[in-house]
């Protein structure tokens, strides 16, 4: 099979064989997979494949079952299913655990399906089951054009939330807000803690779901209300940051964070339950969608890179096979 695999930090289009699955787990023979952030840092060798898992890149994949592992499975050969996997997206072929396989919602396209497992699982782990984001609550969410940006946007809009966004240009505001946002802050151009203090009374936000860390943690503090929760998901300006611990006591918040890859296949799983059944529906009727910005042919994966690594898309970037 076609694979694209990372050699010295540059993507290579490869000839490999065609995984087997095994007990627990699917073939899918993919159409389209998405290009994440991991992707990037993992060819740039900062972020190494789990023990045991592929190393070919590609965390989400969308396709039709060719072949099952065994035959205790809910699946059937010629399904149509979106699936989180740990690496081996960018290829003909891919296995997935069959727990995390999920039918393609009504009305979406492959493309549209590959955009979905890694940005909603992500999403709905962290913002909904860690940060507990309630109805009537406001969240602020960093990097609002990207696809977790995006993804987020819409579905803490829909559980009723208020929602406040930073983006790197007025385009993307300006997108964000047509998207659903209630307020969008152009972080080159505007000081957001003080614009979040504005909005919201100078009371702050309940909740942050923050990509960026590094010394945006400071700043993240000062927006949050009492009680306010912070989530890390990704560290693009760094690892390390200096606070001060009082305002966390004073305020009694709460700052975790958390990676997807290597949690096991059952905790992934009960989130799959969760998106088929809040997540899903919506996206059958339309009322909520992925947001894509490109595709690329799986043999342009590097250009796909280039663009993500830009920073100028909206949403996702998508690879067809």
């Amino acid at each position: 099979m076609l694979a694209i695999d990372t050699i010295n930090t540059a993507l290579h289009s490869v000839t490999r064989p065609i995984p087997s699955p095994k007990a627990g787990e699917v073939l899918i023979k993919i159409h389209a997979a998405g290009v994440n952030r991991p992707d990037i840092m993992q060819r740039q060798g900062l972020y190494p494949p789990p023990e045991g898992t592929s190393a070919i890149l590609g965390l989400e994949v969308a396709g039709v079952i060719v072949d099952l592992g065994d035959t205790s499975s809910h699946l059937n050969i010629g399904d149509k299913v979106c699936a989180l996997v740990t690496g081996g997206g960018y290829a003909e072929y891919c296995t997935a655990a069959r727990q995390l396989c999920l039918p393609i919602p009504t009305g979406l396209s492959f493309i549209q399906a590959a955009a979905l497992p890694e940005t909603y699982f992500t999403v709905w782990s962290n913002l909904f089951d860690r940060a507990q984001l309630k109805a009537k609550e406001t969240v602020l969410i960093h990097g609002g054009s990207s696809g977790i940006g995006t993804t987020a946007i819409q579905l803490a809009k829909t559980f009723g939330a208020q929602v406040i966004i930073t983006a790197g240009s007025n385009e993307k505001c300006q997108f964000c807000t047509e998207l659903g946002a209630d307020l969008a802050i152009n972080y080159r151009s505007q000081d957001f803690v003080q614009a979040v203090k504005d909005y919201t009374n100078g009371n702050g936000v309940n909740v942050i779901l923050d990509m960026l860390g590094g010394d945006y943690l400071p700043h993240n503090i000062k927006c949050l209300d009492y009680d306010g929760r912070l989530v890390h998901i990704a560290l693009q300006k760094g690892i390390k940051a200096d606070i001060s611990l009082l305002p966390i006591m004073l305020k009694r918040l709460s700052i975790t964070g958390s990676t997807l890859r290597a949690r096991n296949t059952e905790f992934k799983a009960a989130i799959a339950q969760q998106l088929q059944k809040n997540v899903w529906p919506l996206l059958a009727t339309g009322q909520i969608k992925p947001i894509i910005q490109q595709t690329f042919p799986l043999a342009a994966a590097e250009q796909a890179h280039a663009l993500m690594e830009s920073s100028q898309h909206i949403g996702k970037i998508i690879l067809t096979v």
